[in-house]
């Protein structure tokens, strides 16, 4: 059941996304008088469809294979190759019959539309919701720091003052992608010293294989336990795709189950070591994998001793209470809010820019692309309206530039073509246009299957 709502998250925010920005093709041919013969969400390949319906001289159709969408428009190389129609002489309604500048707008029609989308969805969702945000002059116990702070020199109950010499006043700035694309350095406080800390531009290199908790995090009080996890029968069988690929099940152990404890116990200490953050329980217990521990806790007023034994994940099986850090809330008016949501989408257009970027020169792992599983694993297996409209913009400007990169058969590809001609004043030949879409094919499909592959691996660990 978590699989279909994932899933159908993915296919409700990929089909509006899809559909959008072909629209924004088809209408731009529309407006320059450009036949337009197909507009199908999804591919109908090697002519096989779901449904489809023809209103004027236009087939709208839901093809089979959910690879994107498509508008066949007369008188163009596209991803359909109708070299037959190419052979006949040009007609005054096709593509290939209008201005360069004209066929241009054609090209950049569903980029500038998926944009528009983008920054739209920012716009609601800041003029709905307004803004949360952490405290950081609020964090009177300073930061927890994961593996990936700790190499870089950060410590368990540092107080981040400033970014790049700028005074730090929310907290999730020192997550941002200004601090994790570009590499920054933090002014620290520590034991009343101050010190500046740098780190590095291919620190998302790793925090990306992990989470944002392993480089840091607001640190959080400890103040009881309240979920303790238990077995159950259904959870605890074998799965079909254990039996099926021949996976090692083992049984699930739940230490802190079978020692006794129970929701509402206060933790006070592991090992004899006192505990008050959550950072000081997680990393006692972590380190102690497989290895027997003694905790004790207070109940209704009475300490109690328990001794059990950590699972081989360091972990016992307990979801603490946190003591959460002071929040501020912001809330912006109609129009006050277009600029705020406009610049949301903008700084995920440009993170996408330096992502591909990093790829390139190497300070980012190609390993950090993702497939349609990685993005419904994202999109989650319950329903959230914030966090799936928040999740669509992102993939709407993500969309925009992914379609400008200059790769034949992407609407960039096209665009290159299209400014050569502009540039030389004569077409290129559609010789080369068709061997550049077959090119395109070969390269968009190696880079699907490996996006694929990424996330096949990531779902057995590896």
């Amino acid at each position: 059941m978590n699989g279909l709502i994932m899933a159908g998250q993915l296919l409700l925010g990929l089909s509006l996304l899809v559909i959008l920005h072909e629209l924004g093709h088809f209408l731009a041919a529309r407006a320059f008088g450009i036949k337009v013969e197909k507009f199908y969400l999804f591919f109908d390949a090697w002519g096989f469809k779901l449904f489809s319906f023809k209103r004027g001289d236009v087939e709208y159709g839901v093809g089979w294979l959910p690879l994107g969408g498509y508008v066949k428009i007369a008188g163009m190389i596209d991803e359909s190759m109708d070299t037959e129609q190419m052979a006949q002489p040009a007609q005054p309604w096709e593509f290939r019959s209008k201005p360069a500048w004209q066929r241009l707008i054609v090209m950049l029609g569903g980029i500038i539309v998926n944009v528009i989308v983008g920054i739209f969805i920012f716009w609601m969702l800041t003029f709905n919701i307004g803004q949360n945000y952490t405290v950081n002059s609020k964090l009177n116990d300073g930061i927890s720091v994961g593996a990936i702070g700790k190499e870089i020199g950060l410590k368990n109950g540092d107080k981040i003052l400033a970014i790049n010499g700028s005074k730090l006043i929310r907290f999730e700035d020192a997550i941002s992608s200004k601090v994790l694309f570009d590499g920054a350095q933090l002014t620290i406080l520590r034991d009343n010293k101050t010190l500046y800390i740098s780190v590095p531009d291919t620190i998302l290199n790793k925090i990306s294989k992990n989470d944002k908790e392993n480089f840091i995090s607001p640190r959080y009080i400890m103040e009881r336990v309240d979920k303790v996890s238990a077995p159950d029968e259904k959870a605890d069988k074998q799965s079909f795709f254990d039996k099926l690929f021949g996976r090692k099940f083992e049984q699930p152990v739940y230490p802190a189950y079978a020692a006794g404890i129970k929701p509402g116990d206060s933790i006070l200490s592991v090992n004899g070591k006192q505990i008050t953050f959550f950072d000081q329980f997680k990393e006692e217990v972590s380190t102690n994998k497989l290895k027997p521990i003694t905790i004790k806790a207070l109940r209704k007023g009475k300490e109690i001793t328990f001794d059990l034994k950590v699972s081989k994940d360091g972990t016992i099986g307990i979801g603490p209470n946190l003591k959460m850090p002071e929040t501020a809330h912001v809330d912006f008016g109609f129009i006050e809010s277009l600029p705020v949501g406009a610049s949301m989408a903008w700084s995920t257009f440009v993170d996408n820019a330096k992502g591909i970027g990093k790829m390139i020169t190497g300070k980012l792992s190609a390993r950090n692309i993702s497939s349609p599983i990685g993005i419904a694993k994202v999109y989650g297996s319950t329903f959230d309206w914030v966090k799936f409209w928040t999740l669509t913009g992102l993939i709407s400007m993500a969309l925009a530039f992914m379609n400008l990169l200059p790769i034949p058969g992407l609407d960039g590809g096209h665009v290159v073509f299209l400014l050569i001609e502009m540039v030389q004043r004569k077409p290129v030949s559609e010789k080369v246009l068709e061997k550049a879409q077959i090119v395109g094919f070969v390269i968009l499909i190696c880079l699907m299957v490996f996006a694929f592959g990424n996330d096949i691996l990531k779902s057995f660990g590896k």
